[in-house]
């Protein structure tokens, strides 16, 4: 719901322009990219449980699952890969219960408060993580 919900938070920006940006960034850095959305929690699980032996790294906006999903941080603990977790806002500057991810607890980073850019600073950590 980028651009539609709460756009004085997290932007006018909706999330096809996002990807698109994404997906131009990385062919620009040599990447290709599995761009993936979902609002259900088990999707999200699969998703990441796809990505074992596939992917080389996972950049994951958990949404309001970051903060309440066990099983979406326990799917993201059976990678091998670098993981970036990405936030549109400052979760930091946000209610209290935005503070702790369950997800930051599997990852090599985070990156938030940056809008959509946010997603294109973690493309530049992944690669540079991967060429360590």
């Amino acid at each position: 719901m980028l651009g539609v919900r709460e756009p004085d938070v997290y932007g006018f920006k909706n999330l096809s322009a996002i990807a698109l940006e994404c997906e131009e960034y990385a062919s620009e850095l040599g990447c290709t990219i599995d761009f993936r959305q979902t609002n259900i929690e088990g999707e999200m699980v699969t998703v990441i449980q796809e990505a074992r032996g596939t992917c080389s790294g996972v950049i994951i906006n958990g949404g309001a699952y970051a903060h309440t999903s066990i099983a979406v941080a326990d799917a993201l603990r059976i990678l091998e890969v670098p993981i970036i977790e990405v936030h549109i806002t400052n979760t930091y500057r946000r209610e209290p219960y935005r503070h702790h991810s369950y997800i930051a607890e599997t990852a090599q980073g985070v990156i938030c408060g940056f809008g959509g850019h946010g997603y294109l600073l973690a493309l530049d950590a992944m690669r540079a993580l991967l060429e360590e």
